[in-house]
């Protein structure tokens, strides 16, 4: 028995001891700016094959009272079958009557002087698509680019594309009201996807380009110009470049890129002259957005121009942000210079978001702004977790409201919350801050003056 209980004994400490021997020490993960290379290792542009399909050769014509639209879509779906390439519009204004639906290994390229005169009739962006309005999914009007679960897209060149929204569907902002709180609705039911049909007679505006669930995606070097509503919109993709484009839209709801439940996003020299927020990064609304749970991670956003409006993160952000990094952009007259935005009926997170080297000119309702209170639907209890956001080495000629604004509530607080290196020429107040828990203050100049503590 003695001999017994020894070899047993001598198993037990031999099994320890490789145990112990093999033990791995994890190590950690990149934080804060370390983690951008990591992130662009999965960003890349995608690949096409050398093939070209030029419009003309489809029956497309440069007249705008031609309809081009058949021509270009038999372009597109010989390019796909053939396996990829290129489709080539010439230099020329062409009239597309109804939305350009681009499939995979396909690459739109408008060369420089083309135009794509878009028609403003509704009728013609249906039949009705699958999409997402505000961030709540339902079948409405067809983006006038649409893309859907692709692999391999781009639209590239130096053309032109102009939505002509301000003719009709502009004038559907104060029409829209019966329909978006129908949707709204269902989308806190949880009434099925399938049933949330909408189109004609609720007058929710399409989109000027979306992407819905595509992988490898790029737009580059185009000018965009007069949506009928959100501009360029990826939604559950991966791999999304967006890059040397001019946009220009002055209607209401013109967001210049809004990537929704996206990941690994780059959007960079971008010059956004818009009616609305230039870039917003959202991922759903309320429930719809709890339903799906896709949050937007891993964007980087740099060398970016504003004219107008510029960055704003929510406020249908419902599935969560994180890993979100913006860089070395220029701001000039805007209403708010960085924006989150979120209410009780949100949930979801904002976390880990870093953002520096942003000069601004006028920022009118502040430089920096977190408001927990934005306009909700249905007055909910579900308060949105802000943490971990650090935002550094900005100026600011001149605000007209509160320079630097950072107003949680108790059931929303804010937490570990950094400003550091901002200096604000002129405001009429400096701070206005509650309910933030870690608040870090360094070095915070607002007319001149060494800002130590924040007020409420």
């Amino acid at each position: 028995m003695k001999n017994t209980f020894l070899a047993l004994l001598s198993i037990i400490v031999i099994l320890h001891a490789c145990t112990q021997t093999q033990t791995i020490v994890p190590q950690s993960s990149p934080t804060g700016w370390d983690k951008v290379p990591e992130i662009l290792k999965n960003i890349k542009e995608p690949a096409f094959s050398d093939t070209v399909f030029n419009i003309l050769d489809y029956g497309a014509k440069s007249d705008t009272t031609f309809n081009s639209r058949t021509a270009i879509l038999k372009a597109i779906n010989a390019c796909n079958l053939a396996g990829g390439g290129k489709v080539i519009i010439p230099s020329g204004n062409y009239f597309i009557k109804g939305p350009i639906v681009l499939k995979s290994h396909v690459n739109l390229y408008i060369e420089e002087g083309a135009r794509l005169e878009f028609s403003t009739n509704p009728q013609d962006y249906l039949p009705m698509v699958l999409t997402k309005w505000e961030g709540t999914e339902c079948y409405n009007y067809s983006p006038f680019i649409y893309s859907y679960q692709c692999t391999n897209v781009a639209i590239t060149g130096k053309g032109v594309i102009d939505g002509n929204g301000a003719a009709i569907f502009n004038t559907w902002k104060k029409l829209e009201k019966p329909g978006m709180d129908r949707l709204r609705q269902m989308g806190n039911d949880s009434i099925p996807v399938y049933q949330r049909v909408f189109g004609e007679g609720y007058y929710l505006r399409p989109c000027m380009i979306q992407f819905f669930g595509c992988k490898n995606v790029l737009v580059d070097g185009v000018q965009i110009y007069d949506s009928p509503f959100w501009i360029i919109h990826p939604v559950y993709c991966n791999n999304v470049i967006v890059r040397n484009i001019y946009i220009d839209g002055q209607n209401y709801n013109n967001d210049g890129c809004d990537p929704e439940s996206s990941t690994n996003v780059l959007i960079e020299n971008v010059h956004f002259n818009v009616g609305d927020d230039g870039i917003a990064i959202k991922s759903g609304r309320d429930q719809d957005g709890w339903r799906v749970g896709q949050a937007t991670e891993n964007v980087i956003i740099r060398n970016c121009h504003f004219s107008q409006w510029a960055i704003t993160i929510g406020s249908e952000m419902s599935g969560g942000v994180r890993n979100i990094y913006i860089e070395d952009c220029q701001i000039d007259s805007c209403r708010n210079g960085i924006y989150f935005k979120s209410n009780m009926d949100r949930g979801g997170f904002f976390e880990n978001l870093y953002m520096r080297r942003i000069k601004a000119d006028i920022c009118l309702w502040g430089m920096v702004n977190f408001r927990t209170d934005y306009h909700g639907y249905r007055g909910g209890k579900y308060p949105t977790l802000f943490r971990n956001i650090t935002i550094e080495d900005i100026t600011c000629n001149r605000v007209d409201s509160v320079a630097l604004m950072a107003n949680g509530i108790p059931e929303a607080k804010l937490h570990n919350i950094t400003l550091r290196n901002i200096d604000i020429k002129k405001a009429p107040k400096a701070t206005q801050m509650k309910n933030v828990e870690n608040l870090i203050l360094d070095n915070i100049k607002v007319n001149g003056k060494l800002i130590l503590e924040a007020e409420e």
